[in-house]
């Protein structure tokens, strides 16, 4: 029996947006599968609330994180140095999986938790410098559906257009080439009744200069 299931027969649909590569599986996970996740996810990994710098104050994410990878995979965004926790076994099989759905290699993974519809994140693009030029970022959804937003980093005529999809519960996308350079994204908040939702964003990390 393979180690990946039947991942591999599952198709990759296109997301057409000028200037990005953008495609994803709306039901990547069984929902059996993916429920089991959520559940094990939710308990297994040591949640931690990140501070960030927004207008030169630092303040607490609106969401819960914890950075996971190899020993080597320290990140630094909004001007705080991570340093990653170790896989746990269920997560060292989903990166394997990610991996080949993706065709690219990862050794680190944000995980993130939105509690409900009022935890969010503002817009933002992936660009650090540890990610490399074109980065290979595969982002897997569990749990309620919320709506993942793209918007042009620079204006055409002042104005930027706004680009939105709906992650559904086990889906997988994945942003490479031009995507975080042309486009920022966000999840916003949300006043309709939401569940959780457990996010889990795979990356490589190149190792910073010394």
């Amino acid at each position: 029996m393979s180690l990946f299931g039947d991942d591999q027969t599952k198709a990759w649909q296109p997301i057409p947006l000028p200037g990005a590569q953008l495609r994803w599986i709306p039901q990547w996970l069984d929902p059996g599968e993916a429920d089991g996740l959520l559940g094990d996810l939710r308990e297994s990994i040591p949640w931690e609330t990140h501070r960030i710098r927004i207008f030169g104050r630092e303040v607490d994410s609106p969401r819960l994180s914890c950075w996971i990878g190899d020993a080597d995979a320290s990140y630094v965004y909004s001007r705080t140095r991570f340093e990653p926790r170790p896989w746990n076994a269920t997560l060292m099989t989903l990166r394997q999986r990610v991996e080949v759905a993706c065709a690219a290699r990862f050794n680190s993974v944000l995980a993130n938790l939105y509690r409900d519809g009022q935890d969010a994140m503002g817009w933002h693009s992936d660009d650090e410098s540890e990610l490399g030029q074109q980065p290979v970022i595969a982002s897997l959804s569990l749990g309620a559906e919320r709506r993942f937003r793209l918007r042009q980093r620079t204006s055409v005529g002042g104005k930027r257009e706004i680009y939105g999809i709906v992650l559904p519960h086990g889906s997988l996308l994945c942003m490479a080439g031009d995507t975080q350079r042309c486009y920022q994204h966000d999840l916003p908040r949300t006043r309709a009744a939401t569940g959780a939702r457990l996010n889990l964003t795979f990356r490589w990390i190149h190792p910073r200069d010394t």
